[in-house]
C-alpha cells in the first residue's frame, strides 16, 4: 500500500553507525533489538534464544557479560548467531576488552560506571582494533553522582548532560562509531530527554523505556514513549524492555514500527473487536491467523471484519479482506475488489493459502 502524505514521518538524518552487517542511522531502516535472559555461559541455550529472536525479526541481540566466563563464551556464541551480538557491560572494563576480542560487534557501556578515563580509553582502543561499535547507555537510575547532586533528581537536562559528557569523552579519543540512549522507566522523562538530546547531537539514538514492566503495561508504556518519539522522526534503533519472554519484545517492537509504516515486515492484520453483528467468530479467527501467519516475512495487509458496516471500506485499503454478512458465508476481497463468497468454516484455510501465495509472489518477484 502507498503511504499517504499525512502519514509520512520525516525522520531525522543522523550519522551512520555500523554494528556488524546492520547499519544504524543515516535514514537506514529502524532496527529492532532484544536481549537474552539465559545464562551467557550456557552457550547452547543462549545461541538457541538468539536465533529464535532473529527468526522473530530481531536485527540485533544484546547479551549480558557480567564475568570473564561470559565474555569468553561470546567466542562460541558469535560463531552460531544469525545476527550481530551486543555485549552488555557494567563496571568491569576488562569484560568489554574481552568481548570485543571475542567477536561482539557492539559494546553497551555507561562510561559513568566504568571508572577512570584510562579504562574508557582502553575500551575505545579495543573497539577500534576489532571494528566494534559502542552504545553510550545513560540511565535515570544510574546517573553520575555530581550530575544528580546538581539537578537533585533525574530530569531530561540531567540525562542529556550525562550523555554529552560521555560523547565528548569518546570523541576526544577520535572515535565516532557509536549510538546513544537516555532511558528512564518514566515515559515523560524519557520523551523529554530524547527530544533534548536529538536537538544537540546528530548521533543515532537507541530508543526505549527501560524497565517498562510486564507484557501489557510494558507494551503500552513503550508504545506511547517510543511511538511518540518515532512519530517526531526521532530514533534509529529500538528495544522494548519487558518482564516477559524476549520474543514478545521483538513482536511489540515490530508492531510499533509497522503501525507507523516505518517497517513493512510480515502480515499487518486490521480487525474489528467484534459485536452482535459479526457474521463469524472474529476474535477466534484473528488469534488463529496470527499464529498460522507468523512465519510470513513479506509485507502484506489483511482485514478481518465481522460485518458490512466497516468491512468493505477496510478491505479497500488492504491486500486481502474478509467481511462477514451472510448466515454461513463471508465476502472475500482482493485489493478491495469483491472476489467470491467463502464459507465461514473455510475462512482460515482460504486466507492462509492466499497469504502464502502472495508472499511467494513477492519473494520471487
Amino acid at each position: 500500500m502507498n503511504i499517504r502524505p499525512y502519514r509520512d514521518i520525516k525522520r531525522k538524518n543522523t550519522k551512520l553507525v555500523n554494528v556488524g552487517k546492520v547499519k544504524i542511522g543515516n535514514l537506514h531502516p529502524i532496527s529492532v533489538q532484544s536481549m537474552t535472559n539465559t545464562q551467557t555461559t550456557d552457550t547452547k541455550a543462549t545461541i538457541s534464544q538468539i536465533n529464535s529472536l532473529a527468526k522473530e525479526g530481531a536485527d540485533l541481540v544484546r547479551v549480558s557479560v557480567p564475568d570473564k566466563e561470559s565474555s569468553l563464551a561470546l567466542k562460541e556464541i558469535v560463531k552460531y548467531s544469525n545476527v550481530p551480538i551486543i555485549a552488555d557491560i557494567h563496571y568491569h572494563y576488562k569484560r568489554a576488552l574481552e568481548s570485543a576480542d571475542n567477536g561482539a560487534k557492539c559494546l553497551r557501556i555507561n562510561p559513568g560506571n566504568i571508572g577512570s578515563k584510562n579504562k574508557v580509553q582502553e575500551i575505545i582502543k579495543a573497539a577500534k582494533n576489532n571494528n566494534c561499535a559502542l552504545r553510550i547507555g545513560v540511565n535515570a537510575g544510574s546517573l553520575e553522582k555530581d550530575i544528580l547532586e546538581k539537578y537533585k533528581e533525574p530530569c531530561p537536562e540531567a540525562l542529556v548532560e550525562s550523555a554529552l559528557r560521555n560523547i565528548n569523552l569518546i570523541e576526544d579519543e577520535d572515535f565516532f562509531n557509536f549510538k546513544i540512549s537516555v532511558k528512564s522507566s518514566d515515559v515523560f522523562l524519557s520523551i523529554g530527554a530524547y527530544r533534548k538530546l536529538s536537538e544537540v547531537t546528530n548521533y543515532p539514538l537507541h530508543l526505549g523505556i527501560t524497565e517498562a514492566g510486564g507484557f501489557v503495561p510494558g507494551s503500552i508504556k513503550s508504545a506511547i514513549g517510543v511511538g511518540s518519539l518515532l512519530m517526531e522522526g526521532i530514533g534509529d534503533t529500538i528495544r522494548i524492555s519487558l518482564s516477559d519472554d524476549p520474543i514478545n519484545e521483538v513482536k511489540i517492537g515490530n508492531e510499533i514500527l509497522k503501525s507507523l509504516s516505518l517497517r513493512e515486515r510480515g502480515v499487518k492484520i486490521i480487525s474489528c473487536p467484534s459485536c452482535a453483528r459479526q457474521g463469524f467468530e472474529v476474535i477466534k479467527t484473528v488469534k488463529v491467523l496470527e499464529e498460522k501467519l507468523s512465519h510470513i516475512k513479506e509485507p502484506l495487509t489483511l482485514s478481518i471484519i465481522g460485518c458490512v458496516v466497516n468491512g468493505p471500506g477496510e478491505a479497500a485499503q488492504t491486500d486481502i479482506g474478509i467481511t462477514g454478512g451472510g448466515k454461513d458465508s463471508s465476502m472475500l476481497y482482493l485489493k478491495g475488489v469483491q472476489t467470491e463468497k467463502v464459507l465461514n468454516d473455510d475462512i482460515i484455510s482460504k486466507i492462509v493459502d492466499l497469504v502464502e501465495q502472495k508472499a511467494k509472489e513477492i519473494r520471487y518477484k
